[in-house]
């Protein structure tokens, strides 16, 4: 069986947007507050979930976080939000 993969998206504490790929929302918030899940979230802690996407595979999950992260800032969200609706924070 395979797992369910999302999108989400971080706020940092100097106000950048982090866009990532997990099938453990929960584990991989705690390991980006703890500085051990990216480099680039290392340096900006606290960070904050803004959103996620639906559920998919994760090849379709990869896909789109590339799509995503070669948007500038104020496309990203709503990409995420529009396309794929799904819980918000």
């Amino acid at each position: 069986m395979s797992k369910s993969w999302v999108i989400y998206l971080l706020l940092c504490a100097d106000g950048k947007i982090y866009c990532g790929v997990t099938n453990d929302m929960e584990k991989r918030l705690d390991a980006h507050n703890r500085g051990i899940a990216s480099r680039f979230t290392r340096a900006r802690l606290p960070v904050t979930l803004l959103a996620t996407s639906r559920a998919m595979g994760k090849a379709e999950a990869c896909r789109l976080e590339y799509r995503i992260k070669r948007l500038p800032r104020k496309m990203k969200l709503a990409v995420l939000t529009s396309a794929h609706p799904g819980k918000q924070a």
